[in-house]
């Protein structure tokens, strides 16, 4: 199934990119994906390598855990925590 990936703030500059389109395995969850993204090299791994501690993301612009499964076409945003004050 193919899927949209969208980066924002630090992590769309650290990996260069904006958005990426992924084929991934039919039934993969959220967490499938990041080792996925892990494993296209040194810059991807060291971000998605704590992705449960360091990474939000949505599904279709709803907050999601890693454990959320994805379906064909979804639209999956990765964004750092955000701080205020």
């Amino acid at each position: 199934m193919k899927i949209t990936v969208l980066f924002f703030a630090s992590f769309k500059e650290r990996l260069g990119v904006s958005d990426i389109e992924i084929i991934i395995d039919e039934g993969s969850s959220l967490s499938d994906l990041c080792e996925q993204l892990a494993a296209r090299g040194e810059q991807w791994q060291t971000l998605f390598a704590e992705a449960e501690k360091l990474i939000k993301a949505s599904i279709n612009h709803e907050m999601a855990d890693l454990s959320d499964c994805l379906a064909d076409g979804d639209e999956v945003a990765f964004f750092p925590p955000v701080t205020g004050g």
